[in-house]
């Protein structure tokens, strides 16, 4: 199995460069990760028994899906910083009262394709309701109008969607904006009929690509949904 390269400042700067030049494209993968420390865990595994009824000693999942998302925020630092935070700053009314844990994902993709990962792909994290027990997140940096997703996002998700889907039984590729069509499928778990927020991330556009460009991958979309076209 290809394995990630590790590297990080000028050096992942000119690497990139380098990469991008190349027919095999292979984008930096730069190990930045969030804090985890017995708080973090601690909600985590509180987050898995009050959402989803699973009771378990360590905040471990065995992933089976991939969600893709944007930052709506505008730079890698400010999006890093986002999700830095154990605990859940009060500035997020619409989902602080289910639950303290903050929101986090496993990778975090810069606007320039670099990828950072945040924390290990088997470690729960909070991104994505009813699903976050069996599913991996990407964010982007970006997706205001101002900030559309770049080129070099959507190869680097390409990429990481395909290598992911070699370490992991990944069956499902969704974006967040159709989390909602889980609910009542058996994966969904989310136990609050009334907790649901609306998404329009990553795009439509930006998933139809990623669904042409893996394809050969076989990846199931939404229940009920006709999405590789």
């Amino acid at each position: 199995m290809r394995q990630f390269r590790i590297v990080s400042g000028l050096g992942a700067l000119i690497l990139l460069a380098l990469s991008l030049s190349c027919s095999a494209y292979t984008p930096l993968v730069v190990e930045r990760p969030i804090s985890w420390d017995t708080q973090r865990e601690r909600l985590t595994l509180d987050y898995l028994e009050q959402r989803y009824g699973i009771v378990q000693s360590t905040p471990g999942i065995t992933p089976r899906m991939i969600v893709l998302h944007w930052t709506a925020i505008p730079s890698l630092q400010g999006s890093f910083d986002a999700f830095q935070p154990a605990r859940l700053p009060n500035s997020r009314p619409d989902i602080n009262s289910a639950g303290a844990l903050n929101v986090s994902a496993h990778y975090l993709v810069d606007r320039d394709g670099t990828i950072y990962h945040l924390m290990p792909d088997t470690l729960m994290a909070r991104h994505t309701i009813g699903l976050n027990h069996v599913a991996i997140g990407i964010e982007n940096v970006g997706g205001t109008p101002q900030t559309p997703l770049t080129r070099e996002q959507e190869a680097a998700n390409i990429w990481l969607v395909r290598e992911l889907s070699r370490r992991y039984p990944i069956t499902y590729l969704i974006g967040h904006y159709e989390y909602t069509a889980f609910d009542g499928h058996p994966l969904w778990l989310e136990k609050d009929s009334g907790y649901r927020t609306e998404k329009t991330d990553p795009g439509q556009g930006f998933m139809k690509r990623i669904r042409r460009a893996v394809k050969a991958l076989n990846l199931q979309g939404p229940p009920n949904s006709i999405t590789n076209d």
